[in-house]
């Protein structure tokens, strides 16, 4: 094996994959070199690999401990303590404080640890020596801390520290939520509710609104799209599984109208009312389609004016006090966070071409820099104004959170976690340590993409993770479990491998995560933070990853679409997995309505999607073979509507099939069923057209009918009436 394949495969990059045709793709050198950089070691040249190598191989010796050391809950601490060979006449001191309790500690004369390992390198001799005997048998779940150091006369030991995570088995599940043991829910995209008082997209104020409709109507869950901070500065960009940081909310979804400070505020009050205001509020409220920059140019000048009125406030009054506690909270990933969006919005202002901000002044691409502390003091005010949003969005989630539950909510809201950041956005510039620069995240070719796909994110390090001691993982996990009853992975399978994509051009190839580590992580934010966990397993999964989210008890995800029998007809619902969330569509593929009438399908013509006439002849067959093949599937379960004669796939769309299909759902084993608005409100346009930008109105479709009228919707209440049947509230 040469040494760039021992450090690729040290580093976590895997010498090959097969697709989605079962081909054998092997990683090139140029990709292991292009990766290996991408982590922040040189690896031009043969001279730079065997260097880097070294650098690597010495890292596990050179340091007594490791940085983390993640374990099961009764499963012991099996740990080693690296030391220079020749130390046996030293003492080693340690001490263990668990988390929220009192430190315990001892002494213990080198000589009595076992050598477990021995290694030289560049010339030193190495040994590692068994810490198991002095630590506890048992800790409890955690985060706990272990130091210690080698003394002794006239040597100056080496001393360390790690971190101790101790978890659980399993995620919290949904028997333990609800009595019942099964949940159905509504999902959605917060931005597409329409309302008599919206401001041109659907926020928390309307979520609000929705939340209580949800639970009147017997729902126990309502799904929210990825809720994750953009970029305050350009209201262009608007994927929500593209942020700017996924730890922190988008501050368009405030409710101007709910924060506190308007009340009282006459002279704001009178500025929304001018006709001029009114007018663009109309407008906007009026768009098919959310105009984003107008949503900005509405809400933001009102916010700033709010922030103004809260600046004014005495230190002791309890909106002061609550926003002091959250920032202390949040911690300094707050503060980088609203510094962020603040150098963002003064560079993007004073050049457009300035919105990376690796395009920045050297100086400011580096938090830590004094330029960059300068920036802060002299922006102090609208630094603080980023800040303040994110308390009042945070604030206004968590009170539509409530009034869901009030209303009869028996979980209440899942929350999405998007795969990884933009690589240009506050996450990666607060701790480049952490995102990858120099690869992004995609997808290997399979049937839909052929060229397989880019999707411009910046990975997650697997090395800084390890030397954080995963802290960004778990701070990124409470985050978007805040408020929340149940968390959505997107593509789960990342907590296993990622498929990293070079910057310069080369082939992508898979990296490896540490996978059992991570879950437990999960296992453990979800016990704390009582949040069932669902993992998005659709695409290429890995062999035997979905046992592993079985056992940790993760649900998995389960389209009606893509679960088929050998023969291609539709799964029985029994064959459903009881460990899982199903649901008859997603935000990336057609409402139920759109995929029966083949509206996807003129989507793809239209935008000349298709690569020649056979391939869109296929899916027209292939889609009507469907259609029959689903009408058997309900007949089988003697779900057929009855204006539905025959399994001819032909048939006109109705509501009744509608039903159907959400009963044949209803009839499954599993955990969650949800029903995603649009199926709800027969809807057929997709709210995400994959394989699309700016030629589908990705992000932007608001719903066909508005909040107030959802509840007395006879076409909803006979779509969702076979959940609200047979699975329990």
């Amino acid at each position: 094996m040469s040494d760039l394949d021992r450090l690729a495969d040290l580093l976590g990059v895997e010498p090959l994959y097969h697709d989605i045709w079962g081909n054998r793709r092997e990683t090139s050198a140029a990709t292991k070199r292009a990766l290996v950089a991408a982590m922040g070691l040189a690896a031009a040249t043969d001279e730079e690999v065997a260097a880097s190598l070294r650098m690597v191989e010495r890292r596990s010796w050179s340091r007594p401990l490791p940085p983390v050391l993640v374990t099961g809950e009764g499963q012991g601490i099996g740990l080693g303590v690296a030391l220079p060979a020749g130390l046996d006449d030293a003492t080693l001191a340690w001490e263990l404080t668990p988390e929220g309790g009192t430190a315990q500690g001892g002494r213990v004369a080198v000589r009595d640890l076992a050598v477990e390992e021995r290694a030289t390198l560049d010339g030193t001799a190495y040994e590692r020596r068994a810490l198991g005997a002095l630590l506890p048998v048992s800790l409890p779940i955690g985060y706990h801390r272990l130091e210690l150091h080698v003394e002794g006369p006239g040597i100056a030991g080496p001393s360390g520290a790690t971190t101790l995570i101790v978890a659980p088995e399993r995620c919290v599940t949904v028997e333990e939520m609800v009595p019942a043991g099964r949940c159905w829910g509504i999902g959605l995209q917060v931005y597409s509710l329409r309302s008599d008082r919206d401001w041109g997209m659907g926020d928390f104020g309307d979520l609000y609104g929705f939340a209580e409709v949800a639970g009147r109507l017997g729902a126990g869950l309502v799904g929210l799209n990825p809720l994750h901070a953009l970029f305050p500065a350009d209201p262009n960009h608007i994927g929500p599984y593209s942020p700017s940081s996924r730890q922190f909310l988008n501050i368009l979804y405030i409710d101007p109208a709910s924060v506190p400070e308007l009340s009282g505020a006459d002279d704001l009050r009178e500025r929304i009312a001018d006709p001029a205001f009114q007018a663009a509020l109309a407008a906007a409220r009026q768009a098919e389609l959310v105009d984003y920059p107008a949503v900005a140019a509405l809400k933001l000048p009102v916010l700033e004016a709010l922030h103004a009125r809260f600046r004014s406030l005495p230190d002791d009054h309890p909106r002061k006090v609550a926003y002091a506690a959250f920032r202390q909270e949040m911690g300094e990933a707050l503060d980088r966070h609203a510094l962020f969006d603040a150098l963002h919005e003064h560079f993007f202002r004073k050049d457009p071409s300035l919105w990376m901000w690796r395009s920045w002044p050297a100086a400011f691409q580096d938090p830590g820099s004094a330029e960059v502390a300068a920036f802060a003091a002299d922006h102090a005010d609208r630094v603080d104004f980023f800040a303040w949003a994110q308390f009042e969005a945070d604030r206004q989630l968590g009170k539509a959170a409530a009034r869901g539950r009030s209303a009869g909510l028996a979980m209440g809201f899942y929350r999405d976690l998007a795969v990884a950041a933009h690589p240009g956005g506050g996450s990666a510039w607060a701790d480049p340590s952490m995102l990858v620069q120099g690869a992004n995240v995609g997808a290997p070719p399979d049937q839909f993409n052929l060229k397989g796909q880019n999707w411009g994110l910046a990975p997650l390090s697997p090395l800084g993770l390890r030397e954080a001691a995963y802290r960004p993982f778990v701070e990124l996990l409470r985050a978007n479990m805040r408020h929340a009853a149940a968390l959505r992975i997107d593509h789960v399978m990342a907590l296993q491998h990622l498929f990293w994509i070079p910057e310069d051009g080369s082939d992508g190839a898979y990296v490896a995560y540490p996978f059992h580590d991570l879950l437990r992580i999960v296992a453990l934010e979800s016990r704390r933070n009582r949040c069932v966990v669902i993992g998005e397993d659709l695409g290429t999964v890995p062999e035997g990853f979905r046992p592993a989210l079985e056992q940790a008890g993760i649900l998995s995800y389960r389209v009606l679409y893509f679960e088929r029998a050998a023969d291609g007809g539709f799964k029985l619902p029994g064959d459903y997995p009881a460990g899982s969330m199903a649901t008859v569509s997603t935000h990336d593929l057609a409402p139920f309505k759109g995929f029966w009438t083949g509206r996807d399908l003129d989507w793809r013509l239209r935008l000349s999607l298709y690569p020649d006439d056979a391939s869109r002849e296929k899916d027209r067959w292939d889609r009507g073979v469907d259609r029959w093949r689903l009408l058997q599937a309900l007949s089988r379960e003697g779900l057929r509507p009855d204006s539905y004669p025959t399994d001819d796939g032909d048939q006109p769309f109705r509501i009744e099939l509608s039903a159907a299909v959400h009963a044949y759902l209803a009839h499954t084993p599993s955990r969650i069923v949800m029903v995603q608005i649009e199926d709800a409100l027969a809807d057929d346009e997709q709210p995400n057209l994959p394989g699309t930008v700016d030629q589908h109105p990705n992000w932007r479709r608001r719903l066909p009918r508005k909040l107030e009228e959802l509840e007395f919707d006879d076409d909803l209440r006979r779509i969702i009436a076979p959940m609200a049947g047979a699975v329990p509230r």
